[in-house]
């Protein structure tokens, strides 16, 4: 999934707080995992790479390999959310879960570019047929699944969690910038 949208589909599915304290933390945990992803791509971009030299030989070098999977390991991640629920840390647990969440929502829509979840315990990468992106495995309809749900999990957060408004407006926004830019560089 693209970055944006595990924020928006994490809010939905981890606001049950109705005061609403934990929605930072929630949004933080679904954007750290492709946060690795992020200082990759800027640091590339900075180097002066290509779009093609950066995603077909510089995201596969092992040590942003490692980097990256660090941050998308349910081993890891699990053992965060066991010691924030073991010490009542209830913002770190929210955070954790939100991390967690994310990794689960990617496990299913990465071919190619597959994480690995296991990590540092195992080296295997479930490289799924579907992938959110590539249209060699199915990555216009998966990408279509998401904007439809991130746009209908947008507006069920507007219309029923007045709390959440400026939250959602400022998740869907970005989304919808990050679709403009996708469309400028990629398309």
């Amino acid at each position: 999934m693209n970055t944006p949208a595990h924020a928006a589909i994490n809010l939905l599915l981890l606001s049950r707080d109705p005061e609403h304290r934990k929605t930072a933390a929630v949004i933080g945990g679904a954007l750290l995992p492709d946060l690795a992803i992020i200082v990759f791509y800027a640091w590339q971009l900075m180097l002066g790479r290509t779009e093609s030299q950066i995603w077909s030989v510089e995201y596969y070098r092992p040590l942003w390999q490692a980097w990256i999977d660090i941050f998308n390991s349910i081993p890891l991640v699990s053992l965060a959310i066991l010691l924030s629920w073991h010490t009542r840390q209830y913002l770190l647990l929210a955070f954790f879960s939100s991390m967690l969440l994310h990794i689960f929502g990617d496990l299913p829509l990465h071919h190619d570019d597959a994480h690995r979840h296991f990590f540092p315990l195992l080296e295997w990468r479930f490289e799924s047929p579907v992938s959110y992106w590539d249209p060699a495995h199915h990555g216009r309809w998966a990408s279509l699944f998401e904007f439809v749900a991130v746009v209908s999990a947008s507006t069920f957060m507007y219309r029923r969690i007045v709390p959440l408004r400026p939250w959602v407006v400022a998740i869907l926004a970005i989304y919808l910038l990050y679709w403009g830019y996708v469309y400028l560089v990629w398309i």
